[in-house]
């Protein structure tokens, strides 16, 4: 059982949650903040098991519209579909129920999350079929994973979230912010992870900037990619008043990226599936952990 479970979490990369995740509770904990509290451990289970399953549909998606390019490519071979350690129908059925368990929880949150859940299924999904057209796939991709911090907003704020506009902590603004924010820092990484397969995406005919910008102006990209991203968490922390615990959190995160950065102009790509994960995984639970102590060091209380 244990082995079956390994290799289906292997399947859909289930440690990469922790890019996104860690942005959706950061966000739900700063909409519950000027609310009635704490959104309650069943909300809050209901918003984990959304964001896993939404997660879990796109890479199960990914890996069945990717199948024959996986084959193909060295690097990716060895992934279950090529390899025949899974079998397609049962991919498929996964990756159905993965779709099914999104809506279900999205029904118990609230309305307006139930009713959002086709248009975040489209999204999460629709990344894997971009790079066969548009060389801007990693927007894409970014665009998917910025759907977390907004959907965990809307989780606790439900329509409140579209009727209250000031002041800022109370608007709809700083999850906005964080998805652009989150949006960036997709981009900046991917063109870096899009370097791996920069020789068979073009004998491929796949779509990337990196294809289509080269090596060096991706990097550039990147770099620039990140610069903005850091200065949306930034003005994200002054939005939401924070202070010394988020100033600390900043300073590691622009730590963090800026030794990506230097690993991917002195390093070989082999650092990419140890180190590049390690140093994103750091931001984005740095990111939540400076948030979380932002919001409850002035008091705020849980609801029993």
């Amino acid at each position: 059982m244990f082995r079956t479970v390994a290799k289906w979490a292997s399947f859909v990369k289930f440690s990469h949650t922790i890019f996104a995740l860690p942005f959706a509770l950061a966000s739900m904990v700063v909409a519950a903040r000027d609310t009635r509290g704490w959104p309650g451990w069943e909300k809050f289970l209901l918003i984990l098991a959304a964001m896993v399953c939404a997660r879990t549909c796109a890479m199960a998606f990914n890996r069945i519209v990717d199948r024959k390019f996986d084959a193909m490519n060295p690097r990716t071979a060895g992934r279950h579909l090529p390899a025949g350690q899974i079998s397609l129908s049962t991919a498929i059925a996964f990756c159905v129920l993965s779709a099914a368990g999104l809506v279900v929880a999205s029904f118990f949150i609230n309305r307006i999350c139930f009713y959002l859940s086709p248009v975040a299924l489209f999204f999460v999904c629709f990344y894997s079929l971009t790079k066969r057209f548009t060389d801007y796939t990693h927007v894409w991709l970014g665009l998917a994973l910025a759907l977390a911090p907004i959907g965990a907003w809307l989780a606790v704020r439900d329509m409140d979230a579209f009727t209250t506009w000031w002041p800022m902590q109370e608007s709809f603004l700083l999850p906005l912010l964080l998805a652009v924010a989150v949006v960036f820092w997709l981009v900046g990484f991917d063109l870096i992870y899009a370097l791996q397969d920069y020789e068979f995406d073009k004998r491929a005919g796949l779509h990337s900037l990196v294809v289509a910008w080269g090596p060096k102006n991706a990097l550039r990209a990147a770099f620039l990619a990140h610069l903005v991203m850091w200065m949306l968490l930034f003005g994200f922390g002054l939005l939401s008043r924070f202070r010394f615990a988020y100033l600390v959190g900043m300073l590691i995160i622009g730590g963090s990226l800026a030794f990506e950065h230097f690993l991917a102009r002195r390093r070989s790509m082999n650092w990419v599936q140890n180190a590049f994960f390690r140093l994103n995984a750091l931001v984005s639970l740095v990111f939540l952990i400076v948030t979380v102590t932002e919001v409850l060091l002035p008091g705020f209380r849980f609801n029993r």
